[in-house]
């Protein structure tokens, strides 16, 4: 996972860690060790240190000491006691407590959606859609991962809302953490293709302005991958005594 950028953090190592050039390197590798570790490739709970990430990515510690702040600052890393920075790992009470709140307020976003959304949105959602149904991973059953921000369905959906808490709520501050979780655990036998599927009728409900349906299906929605995820979690947790349901 060496960083292509190697040449830039030799020049930027010179600089101070506000310099443009530094920034934009601090950006690169916050968002290349984010997806490291929405991804798996960076374990949860495992621990990790600058020196070591400065040798695997190849930058200065500088900008290596920004990105770790973004990181801690959006709760994917934290800092414990006598051990250092590890990758967060949440009990199994912790992610029931995040899927409740995620549950709650995605499915009042999808509400607030059917009521203010654009065609020109409701669109986009459509044109998302198919580019993931494009997807081989999905076309093969196995995982149904999106891309952040503006690829991302839930993402778009929030945005649709046009209700600033709830787009600080869950596309800055909760973000990173539910993409983190939705992506490694709640992919599993049939869900991906059923997932999908869940998608376009949230999005029917949108396009017909019926607020209440598109609520209700947002909230079955997250509920399910509530069920999946914990049952993935579980079996992770304590690998001898639970296995995972499909």
């Amino acid at each position: 996972m060496t960083l292509t950028a190697t040449t830039i953090s030799k020049e930027a190592s010179g600089h101070e860690a506000t310099s443009p050039e530094v920034r934009t390197l601090a950006e690169r590798v916050f968002h290349q060790l984010q997806d490291a570790i929405v991804r798996g490739e960076l374990a949860p709970g495992s621990k990790i240190t600058e020196p070591g990430l400065s040798k695997t990515y190849g930058i200065s510690r500088g900008p290596l000491r920004e990105a770790m702040r973004r990181l801690e600052a959006h709760r994917l890393i934290e800092r414990v006691p006598h051990v250092g920075a590890r990758v967060v790992k949440l009990s199994m009470k912790e992610l029931l407590e995040l899927f409740d709140l995620r549950e709650a307020l995605e499915s009042m976003a999808a509400r607030l959606a059917a009521e203010h959304m654009s065609a020109d949105d409701i669109q986009g959602l459509r044109d998302v859609l198919a580019l993931h149904e494009g997807q081989s991973d999905l076309k093969r059953g196995e995982a149904y991962y999106q891309r952040e921000g503006d690829l991302d369905f839930h993402y778009r959906i929030v945005q649709g809302s046009h209700n600033k808490m709830l787009m600080n709520l869950l596309c800055d501050d909760l973000y990173y953490l539910v993409r983190l979780y939705r992506t490694q655990f709640s992919a599993s036998g049939a869900r991906p293709q059923r997932a999908f599927v869940e998608h376009h009728r949230i999005v029917d409900a949108i396009e017909a302005g019926d607020a209440e349906l598109a609520e209700l299906l947002m909230r079955r929605h997250v509920s399910a991958s509530r069920a999946n995820v914990a049952d993935r979690y579980a079996a992770i947790l304590d690998p001898q005594t639970t296995t995972p349901t499909a």
